[in-house]
């Protein structure tokens, strides 16, 4: 069966250099899926969950916005963060979810429409 070369790459490392029969991005107009042989495209990305298919098995990986390059077989995610669900801090998102909050309630209370 043909695979797609699936390459997540950061500021900080090269999150994933991996081989996948299929792969699914957070693309910013919906979710997008990649099989061997897929056009070239190129789609900005949204933040949420990267999915692929390896060995039969299902992987995710959260990524936060960037872009994504499919050409030849080689689909290519440049993201400003991707970290598969072991690696996430709990603690320290849900510390970033409460300050996104409180800066949510500082705009509502100014009179800015969010």
């Amino acid at each position: 069966m043909a695979k797609l070369t699936l390459r997540v790459i950061t500021p900080d490392r090269i999150v994933l250099d991996t081989q996948a029969e299929a792969v699914r991005v957070p693309a910013t107009d919906g979710s997008m899926g990649f099989l061997p042989r897929h056009a070239h495209l190129v789609a900005a990305l949204d933040l949420g969950l990267l999915t692929w298919r390896e060995g039969g098995k299902s992987q995710t990986l959260f990524v936060s916005g960037g872009f994504v390059e499919v050409k030849q077989d080689t689909v290519r995610v440049v993201s400003e963060a991707g970290e598969r669900p072991s690696e996430i801090d709990v603690p320290r998102a849900r510390e970033a979810e409460k300050r996104a909050r409180e800066r949510l309630d500082q705009g509502r209370e100014a009179g800015a429409q969010v």
